[in-house]
This record gives C-alpha cells, structure tokens and sequence, in this order.
C-alpha cells in the first residue's frame, strides 16, 4: 500500500507534515492555523476526514500554535509527552495521550514510533511512521545528529529532513552571537552540512525521496540547499519544503523497481500532486 505524504509548511513560520495512506493519515505538529490547514489540505486533494491523530515533536510555538483549535474542531486525539503537554497553553487535555519514547503509537494500519532528540525544548522527539513496510522519518527541530537520529534514518523510504542554516551564511548575518550559539549549539537546528552527512553516510539504498526542512528565511537558500544535496542524491528526489506554501503530495511505494525506473517514478511524483481524498 503506498504512503502518501506532504509539508503542509515547514519553517520558524509555523511547521505541520501529513503522512498517510489509503485509509487513514496522521499530522506531526500542527503550527499553523486551522483554517490554513484545511486550506493547503484541500488544494492537495487532502481529506481530514482520514486524519486520525496529531502528534506533537515539542511545544515551541511554531509546531503547536494551531493545536487547540484544530484537535477540538476535529476532535482529534494529541499525543504529546507528559512534559511537553504542561507547555502547550491552549491545548485540549481531554483529548491528550501520553507519548513515551520508543512506546510505538498504533492509528489504525499506521504505527507511529518516538524517539528523543537534541533540541532546546522540554521533552522534543522525533517520529518515524510506518505503514506495512514503508516507513517515513519526520526530522526536524535537531540540534546536532545523534545515534537515535542515524538509527531511524537509515531506515527510511522517504524522510522530511531538516536543514536550517548554511554555515557560512549564519557566521556573516546579522542574527547577533547569543542567538546564533543557540542555533549551532547542539540543541537548537541542523545546518546544511550536518544534515548533508547525516544523507551521505545513512541513507538506505531504497530511499526515494528527501524533503528539506525547516530550512531559515535569513541564513539559508532553498536553491542552495537543494544543490548541495543533488550532487550526492543518485536517484532519490531531493525537493525542499516551503515556508510559505504546502508542497506536492508525494507517492512513496515500496514495491522493488527494475533498473532506471526509479528515476522516472522520482521524476513523475515531484512533478504532480495526487489527490486522494
């Protein structure tokens, strides 16, 4: 059964991925409004009649601020860690559960697995999902790689990845020292090249497509970012995902290809969105 999965937006603005398949979907975070949810999940052919959970990474603004009105309207079960939930403000309590590292989270034929990660938060986690043999890596929100990161990654079929800042670009913008030791500190974001090792060193012969995320309005270049990942890409699709707008939905399938097809089916589910809903 393949997996369908999209950035619905992806930066400091607001951060919400979709990750589902025939019968039922989840969103990781849910950083920007309702409305503007509905919205982008609606041009994508989207249904949130399939979505059947939110999952909470931490409760930084930008991946909560559309929580309380979008799980209450939909009445949407949240799972979020104890510590984090006490964080979250406007967040239904009813309708919390409690998330557990390494505790797999069963929705239906979706299993959603949490593990920690380095970030400047109380309790951050990171999700890989899984329906039947596809599995899809939500990453973003990393101080620095660690084993739990390689781990997972390696795994992958497909994996929003991110990429928040291009070194050289962050040591020459004008982001005063404070905030620019909180970014490249070990809990804060990813840069370029941490996340570039992180491709080069772990991704699975099967992975087909990369999404880079929560990439930094003033210290990257999405067409920068892009290019460093193309040149070690081979045949996975390496798109970046918007700040400002939902990106393609993209068809992640299992199913083993003959030589030079899977060129052709990266080039075919960049270039449409698919409506499924």
């Amino acid at each position: 059964m393949p997996v369908f999965i999209a950035s619905l937006n992806s930066g400091s603005n607001g951060n919400c991925y979709y990750v589902g398949n025939e019968r039922e979907a989840v969103l990781v975070d849910a950083g920007i409004s309702c409305r503007e949810t509905e919205k982008r999940m609606a041009r994508l052919g989207l249904s949130m009649q399939k979505v059947k959970a939110i999952f909470i990474s931490h409760e930084h603004s930008d991946h909560i601020k559309g929580l309380g009105v979008l799980a209450r309207k939909y009445r949407l079960p949240v799972y979020v860690t104890d510590g984090t939930v006490h964080h979250c403000g406007d967040v239904p309590k009813d309708l919390c559960i409690s998330l557990r590292s390494y505790e797999a989270v069963r929705i239906g034929s979706l299993e959603i697995m949490p593990f920690p990660k380095h970030h400047d938060a109380v309790e951050p986690h990171s999700f890989m999902i899984s329906s039947g043999d596809t599995r899809i890596g939500v990453f973003t929100d990393i101080g620095a790689p660690c084993e739990h990161l390689s781990r997972h990654f390696a795994q992958c079929h497909a994996a929003f990845l991110e990429a928040n800042y291009d070194e050289e670009m962050m040591e020459q913008g004008r982001y005063p020292y404070f905030l620019k030791r909180r970014i490249r500190g070990g809990k804060g974001h990813l840069s370029n090249k941490q996340a570039l090792d992180m491709f080069i060193a772990h991704k699975p012969a099967y992975m087909s497509h990369v999404l880079l995320a929560h990439l930094s309005k003033d210290n990257n270049c999405p067409i920068l970012a892009q290019q460093m990942f193309a040149v070690h890409a081979g045949d996975v699709h390496v798109s970046v995902a918007s700040r400002y707008e939902e990106s393609p939905v993209f068809v992640i399938d299992p199913l083993p290809l003959a030589p030079g097809e899977s060129h052709v089916l990266n080039q075919i589910t960049g270039q449409f969105q698919f409506a499924i809903g």
